[in-house]
């Protein structure tokens, strides 16, 4: 695959960025492209490995190593054929996955990994500006009708492959537009919106129906999915938010991130929102969370204006190379510094919120920390430990929690009678995706909690398959890493 000497000629070359004092100015993607002979020489340096590992660091199983080889012969149409066989969004994955296939590639054993996340977003945008991404409309329909329940990427996913089986598609939004947290929690600079839109069009003229604001067990009763459709797959992700219970958590000022993100969305597409403005406008910013919400909520409050943004995070400084105990091809909890971090923000390790600190009014001022250290003994978990006279106060005007979610919301499984796991998913096994409940399925963060857009997407897709077997008898809806296949 690729150049058979590719790896020793080229080093990895990556996407450049606008300059960061022109690319905060708004919420605009500011990644610069590389040139079709760059991105070809990055296709060439796919080794051909024996075994490429690659695959099992996909949830997907992408064929990588076959379209690296298609990008580097210049055969773009047949990598889009390639690439859109096992991943129905590739210009989702390309912008937002953290690449654990890049992680586990063999040449990143000792050199830099194939640039396989941007090879992919440009091979589907290449797809798109071609003209090659055309709508798949089933020659036959099986008269059986689905109802999706949540338009992220799990749900989209689900959508689409159950409509290609034949199926009757229906999606059911909560918000007024489909995307989920695609639409509603990632920033516009990382991911514009208009990336969302033209798939969406593409999923209608196959013949899916799109219903927004449905909310469903609010103001459409459970009752009537059980009897207007033959199955349900339920896609709502895991979106409780995860608390800070301690003392002055109830301030104004105290903001989940979850909040912030999403109306700053709605603010750049220019709808209307509920509540108050939430905004960094010359605040002095801390945000709580060393993830990629908390990655997000840097580069959003930088472009409000912040006065300061600062960081914690309760872990202690990575490392840039793998730790003890992660060898290759395993993700490793490596330091990963985002364009956001590099933005203006300042960092801060094994630190730990204590109090939130307010006025006479009720406003934050300020906040409360102490140094942390994690304790590790063999054979046990680490434990968290304070350490002593290290506490701290800190300026601080808005505090945005980006601590993760606990679980999928207790409407719809209350409804509708579903077992829940010791950890608040929906129960169900990656045998079938199925719930106790017959006919109702769960796939994505509902089903095996916070997790990656490519997990959620496999995880779509594989549901699909057990939902056309349980309507059908049989699928012909591939698994993990086959091809998509029609219906015999």
């Amino acid at each position: 695959m690729g150049k058979t000497t590719g790896f020793l000629e080229f080093e990895r070359v990556d996407e450049g960025y606008v300059a960061i004092e022109e690319r905060v100015k708004n919420y605009k993607e500011f990644t610069v492209p590389l040139a079709e002979k760059k991105l070809k020489d990055q296709g060439a340096r796919c080794m051909d490995c024996g075994i490429p590992f690659c695959h099992s660091g996909c949830p997907l199983g992408n064929l990588i190593p076959d379209f690296n080889d298609a990008v580097y012969q210049g055969k773009w149409e047949k990598a889009a054929s390639i690439l859109h066989s096992t991943n129905n969004f590739p210009e989702f994955t390309g912008r937002l996955c953290p690449a654990p296939c890049e992680e586990a590639c063999v040449l990143g054993i000792n050199e830099d990994p194939v640039s396989i996340e941007n090879i992919e977003k440009n091979i589907v945008e290449t797809a798109f500006n071609k003209g090659w991404i055309t709508a798949q409309v089933p020659e036959n329909r099986t008269g059986k009708k689905v109802a999706v329940v949540g338009s992220g990427p799990a749900g989209l996913a689900a959508a689409q492959q159950l409509n290609r089986a034949g199926h009757l598609v229906t999606v059911f939004e909560r918000d007024e537009k489909v995307g989920g947290l695609l639409r509603y929690g990632i920033p516009d600079f990382k991911m514009e919106k208009n990336v969302i839109d033209r798939r969406l069009t593409i999923l209608e003229e196959e013949g899916i129906v799109f219903k927004t604001n449905a909310h469903i067990g609010k103001n459409i009763p459970v009752e009537k999915l059980q009897s207007d459709f033959d199955a349900i797959v339920l896609c709502g992700g895991a979106t409780v938010k995860r608390q800070l219970p301690i003392k002055g958590a109830h301030l104004k000022g105290v903001v989940q991130a979850m909040d912030f993100l999403p109306q700053n969305n709605r603010r750049v597409d220019g709808v209307e929102y509920q509540g108050d403005d939430i905004l960094a406008t010359d605040k002095n910013v801390i945000v709580i969370g060393g993830g990629d919400t908390g990655s997000d909520c840097i580069g959003t409050s930088i472009r409000h204006g912040a006065k300061s943004v600062k960081n914690f995070e309760i872990m202690v400084k990575g490392t840039t190379d793998r730790p003890e105990g992660q060898p290759w091809p395993f993700w490793p909890m490596r330091l990963r510094t985002s364009t956001s971090h590099k933005e203006g923000a300042e960092r801060f390790w094994g630190i730990s919120t204590k109090e939130f600190v307010g006025d006479e009014e009720g406003n934050l001022k300020g906040l409360v920390t102490c140094e942390v250290e994690w304790i590790k003994e063999e054979g046990k978990r680490p434990v968290l430990k304070e350490v002593p006279n290290t506490e701290k106060k800190w300026d601080c005007d808005l505090a945005l929690l980006a601590l993760g979610f606990t679980g999928a919301e207790s409407t719809l499984p209350e409804q509708l009678g579903l077992e829940m796991d010791p950890r608040t998913n929906i129960k169900a096994t990656a045998r079938d995706y199925q719930t106790n409940v017959p006919g109702v399925f769960v796939a994505g963060d509902m089903r095996r909690g916070q997790s990656l857009i490519v997990w959620a997407i496999s995880e779509g897709r594989q549901a699909a398959h057990h939902v056309d077997a349980y309507l059908m008898g049989n699928s012909n809806l591939p698994l993990k890493g086959e091809g998509d296949l029609p219906r015999v």
